[in-house]
């Protein structure tokens, strides 16, 4: 009897408490059972189980044994199925939490594309731009833009994402530009308000380094980053925003990127996309598909960047 064998017979015993429970379950004799674990005893040279007329109890030794090996055992089975997995076709359905905004503008239209790619898969989204839990929804992964809120969860870097401050040329025409970061005080400043200490605002000098925080004022407060830009490019006032949100007002002119020499952005706020998923050993086909899918997309997104890549 090979020592894998014996490892899994062992556990099989442990589980069902008894010989003949474990001959049925595999198909062996109870004798044969006896006697293969007897071999495996004589073989780590101590006694694994206790043995009485009714019942079969682990040892000390036994119960040591049995953690070891239903972990041995387990990465096995994992290892196994990992090589497997990496030749199966991605199928089913694979349910994507997304943000709101985010979503139907750079996961929606792509997914026509990605089901092409894999036609035994389909898809059901999740919009929703609160942060819930992944396990309790039922999805297999989530997309999520800025910062993370729970660690236990796999999250891997999709994209960089920079900030712009912006403004229409109307309002700079009537209230003029601002010149140095202080200037944005006397300023009616948009906020994007989901997670507190979003009024402030650090500007980073792009020569030497010098970062200046900003607690910036407004009459408009939104969870909302559409919102935030409808208003500002009606001349309403200045807009922190990601350049996915306003990078083609910029370019049609309808905004004008001010501040050039500092990067900016909210204050403990990461700006980054990230593929987010429960922790798991061996992710599943359909999961990976979509993670490697999106992150091609994502590097050749022009939206993401819209400067000279500071």
């Amino acid at each position: 009897m090979d020592t894998l064998t014996g490892m899994k017979l062992f556990n099989k015993v442990a589980e069902t408490g008894s010989f003949s429970a474990a001959g049925r379950a595999i198909g062996l004799a109870p004798s044969s059972v006896s006697r293969q674990i007897s071999g495996l005893e004589d073989q780590l040279g101590t006694r694994l189980f206790n043995r009485t007329t009714r019942k079969l109890h682990l040892t000390e030794a036994g119960e040591i044994y049995r953690g070891h090996t239903e972990r041995i055992i387990s990465d096995i089975d994992e290892a196994n199925a990992a090589v497997t997995e990496l030749q199966d076709e991605p199928r089913g359905t694979l349910r994507i939490n997304i943000p709101v905004v985010f979503g139907r503008r750079y996961i929606a239209t792509t997914l026509p594309e990605f089901l092409d790619r894999y036609p035994e898969l389909s898809v059901e989204l999740q919009v929703t731009d609160h942060f819930v839990d992944l396990i309790e929804e039922g999805a297999d992964l989530a997309i999520r833009v800025g910062g993370l809120t729970n660690t236990s969860f796999i999250a891997r870097k999709l994209s960089g994402i920079q900030r712009l401050l912006v403004a229409s040329p109307a309002y700079l025409e009537k209230h003029g530009e601002p010149k140095t970061p202080e200037d944005l005080m006397d300023h009616n400043c948009f906020q994007f308000r989901i997670n507190p200490g979003e009024s402030h605002w650090d500007l980073e000098n792009k020569k030497t380094g010098k970062v200046t925080d900003i607690s910036v004022r407004g009459n408009l407060l939104s969870n909302n980053v559409e919102a935030i830009n409808a208003a500002m490019l009606n001349g309403g006032g200045i807009a922190l925003l990601p350049s996915w949100v306003v990078g083609k007002d910029i370019q049609r002119d309808d905004a004008k990127v001010i501040l050039t020499d500092y990067h900016a952005k909210v204050r403990h706020t990461d700006s980054a996309v990230y593929a987010v998923y429960p922790y798991t050993r061996n992710v599943s086909a359909k999961v990976r598909a979509y993670i490697d899918f999106i992150a091609e997309k994502f590097k050749t997104e022009p939206d993401f960047r819209m400067d000279d890549g500071d």
